[in-house]
């Protein structure tokens, strides 16, 4: 495994950052301790299934239609487990090169094929590896990232003319229930919890309303022939998987905040593990933008 080095100029400002009101600066970078959901939970590996399950397809629609051949060079950031890491490698084989990033490289390191290069990095404060990529894409990292226009600036930097960022994240206050059909009582706790979910990832500077502003983010970092689109899944067995997997990480988090009782939690994930409720997952948007030419 590969270790990029850490600039000096952030040095200084990666600590672990407050939470979002409690005096964090914008340009803090946040750990691996502080993501509400980190990879270091046992529950990471369910995630990272449903997630792959869920949402894979339509990156991979994505990385087709931008036009990934043989040849490529991609970075893969906040890369989680090695499904789309090895699906990469699969499309720019022979001659290609996938880098694939993470604050937590443990459920990567050793599970991608050989055209996959794994190093542990933070997007924020971590120098950028050396440039020249056609393909930059994260999925579901910039939600979590309190200096997100930094990350997105520096992501382009490693573009080479003419290559492709892609960028997918929730829009979680675009759709913020986990059952849009709200009808019964079971229901009403379903979307209760989630609400006290979204408390937890605001308080650790997620940015709910990210995925609306995907577009503008890479125009305002140069990039052209920006476009977007969003996936919005409902009723699919890998959002209870997913649901499931988060709300066991955070249970306890959950409690603390004294809105939720341990029956309630505990009824929900009763609930989401026999499929009688219809979840839906925020939508996920899609944005991506060209590196001018010249």
């Amino acid at each position: 495994m590969q270790l990029i080095r850490r600039s000096r100029s952030a040095e200084h400002t990666s600590r672990v950052g407050a939470p979002a009101g409690r005096g964090r600066r914008a340009g803090d970078a946040v750990s691996a301790h502080e993501y509400l959901l980190d990879n270091q939970a046992g529950e990471a590996k369910d995630r990272f299934s449903a997630l792959s399950a869920l949402f894979d397809p339509v990156t991979f629609r994505h990385v087709d239609a931008l036009g990934v051949a043989p040849g490529w060079q991609c970075w893969e950031i906040g890369a989680g487990g090695p499904s789309v890491p090895d699906g990469l490698a699969a499309r720019v084989s022979p001659g290609g090169r996938v880098l694939a990033t993470d604050l937590d490289t443990r459920w990567i390191t050793g599970r991608t094929g050989p055209h996959v290069e794994v190093a542990r990095h933070d997007v924020v404060a971590d120098d950028p590896p050396e440039g020249g990529f056609d393909l930059v894409h994260a999925r579901l990292v910039l939600l979590h990232v309190p200096a997100r226009m930094e990350a997105l600036r520096r992501m382009v930097s490693t573009l080479r003319p003419g290559g492709w960022l892609l960028v997918e994240d929730y829009d979680v206050s675009l759709q913020p229930l986990i059952c849009p059909d709200e009808v019964t009582p079971d229901q009403r706790l379903a979307n209760a919890v989630k609400a006290e979910f979204r408390q937890l990832l605001l308080e650790r500077g997620a940015d709910t309303e990210l995925g609306r502003r995907l577009p503008r983010m890479l125009r305002d970092a140069g990039l052209t022939h920006v476009e977007a689109d969003a996936y919005f899944p409902l009723a699919l067995p890998a959002v209870a998987v997913l649901e499931s997997a988060n709300v066991r990480q955070v249970r306890g988090a959950l409690i603390e905040r004294g809105n939720l009782s341990v029956a309630d939690v505990d009824r929900y994930l009763e609930l989401a593990s026999t499929a009688e409720l219809d979840l839906a997952t925020p939508p996920l948007v899609s944005a991506w933008g060209r590196r001018p030419s010249s």
